[in-house]
């Protein structure tokens, strides 16, 4: 039986509670270091191919642990490096008690003269609560994404706008807030970049 790889992945506090609420079951990534000196030879299904290995996000099958930005209050984790503490042996019951915290959940730490956040990409596999399985990949330019593709992703029409599927506000809102939701991880909308297109669904215990 083939060995399951898992890596992890960064998701802002907004895609994390899409993922939880199961509404994202997909991610676009910038392709880099892929043939793109060779634009004109190119090929998206040689590169999304899972015999190639060229995905750094892994191929079906592969699974990526979610990295968020997230608290610990115990003294052996505030004061580094970010290892799993002996005592902490049962992890849902240290975030049943806000010992561990997630900032998407819109908690806050327990109150201490200056709580802060730890970044996402400072967590540890650990600490880390979702797991995604990944079940298909390929590759596409940016802005060739349909509608139900930018649902896929998480984002979610504002009912003023939804009550009319032909309105031009909903038409409208959907490309517009998936350029936003690109352009606030410093992607550059305007180049049309390949984008790996990584579809995954949530592991549960």
């Amino acid at each position: 039986m083939p060995e399951i790889k898992e890596r992890p992945i960064l998701f802002s506090a907004a895609m994390v509670r899409a993922i939880l609420e199961g509404r994202k079951t997909v991610t676009r990534r910038p392709v880099k270091g892929v043939g793109l000196v060779w634009l004109d030879n190119f090929k998206p299904e040689y590169v999304a191919d899972p015999e190639n290995n060229l995905c750094p996000y892994g191929k079906p099958g592969d699974r990526l642990w979610v990295r968020e930005t997230w608290y610990c209050d115990h003294f052996e984790v505030q004061q580094g490096p970010y290892l799993r503490p002996a005592d902490m042996f049962d992890l849902d019951q240290s975030r049943e008690d806000g010992e561990l915290v997630y900032a998407a959940d819109g908690l806050a730490p327990y109150e201490q003269e200056q709580p802060t956040w730890k970044p996402s990409i400072h967590m540890p596999r650990w600490a880390s609560r979702i797991l995604l399985e990944i079940t298909a990949v390929r590759v596409e330019r940016l802005q060739d994404i349909s509608r139900s593709d930018i649902r896929a992703e998480g984002l979610e029409c504002p009912p003023e706008f939804a009550s009319d599927d032909v309105s031009p506000n909903y038409r409208d809102w959907y490309p517009a807030a998936w350029r936003e939701l690109w352009e606030s991880t410093g992607g550059n909308w305007d180049a049309n970049p390949w984008a790996w297109v990584v579809e995954f669904k949530r592991v549960t215990p």
